[in-house]
């Protein structure tokens, strides 16, 4: 199989890229084209926005594209960051500035309510109009303050609930792959794809 990748998040383009080789799914993976713009993610889930983006990958090519949305859910802020995650600052946001509005909006929530979960939705799609999507989740909290240097996003924040207290940003990319949401739905994702191609043969 050959597949076009939507994103062009560095970050992400790498996870990817290990977590398919880990799960040794045997795919050409292809970067997106420079010449294609950036997907406006208007959707209101991480599915919709994940479909946005492959569909377009997917027409501007005519290769089989896939795409992911992901996002953290704070549950005393709602729900929030959620889909609007990687534009939580406003429109010129960066990674530093989303952590830290999202540090001040928490600065008097206690250790016992900052529980929070990263989701991710990817999802396959094919020219001819076939989709495989998955799901992936993990349950966490937000710390205080940023704690590590490896990561991307809000990983200097989140501390997973599996974990050993650390946050994303304090472990190794495979010690993130194994529990992070990203891997888990690319990991489901691959069982779905692998019943693609076995249905082909």
């Amino acid at each position: 199989m050959k597949f076009v990748l939507a994103t062009a998040n560095a970050g992400k383009v790498r996870e990817v890229i290990e977590v398919l080789a880990d799960a040794e799914f045997d795919a050409e993976l292809i970067p997106r084209p420079a010449a294609v713009p950036d997907v406006a993610e208007t959707g209101v889930t991480f599915e919709d926005n994940a479909r946005l983006k492959a569909v377009a990958l997917c027409e501007a090519t005519g290769l089989p594209a896939i795409a992911d949305d992901s996002g953290l859910e704070v549950d005393a802020l709602g729900g929030a960051p959620g889909v609007r995650s990687a534009r939580f600052s406003g429109p010129d946001a960066t990674d530093e500035r989303n952590v830290t509005r999202l540090l001040e909006l928490l600065r008097d929530v206690p250790d016992s309510e900052r529980t929070a979960r990263f989701a991710c939705v990817a999802l396959a799609r094919f020219p001819d109009g076939r989709e495989v999507a998955a799901f992936g989740s993990v349950e966490g909290s937000v710390a205080p303050e940023r704690r590590g240097g490896e990561g991307f996003g809000y990983d200097p924040v989140f501390v997973p609930v599996e974990g050993d207290g650390r946050t994303f940003a304090e472990m190794t990319s495979a010690e993130k792959n194994a529990l992070s949401h990203r891997g888990r739905a690319f990991r489901t994702l691959v069982d779905g794809l692998r019943v693609v191609a076995a249905l082909e043969e």
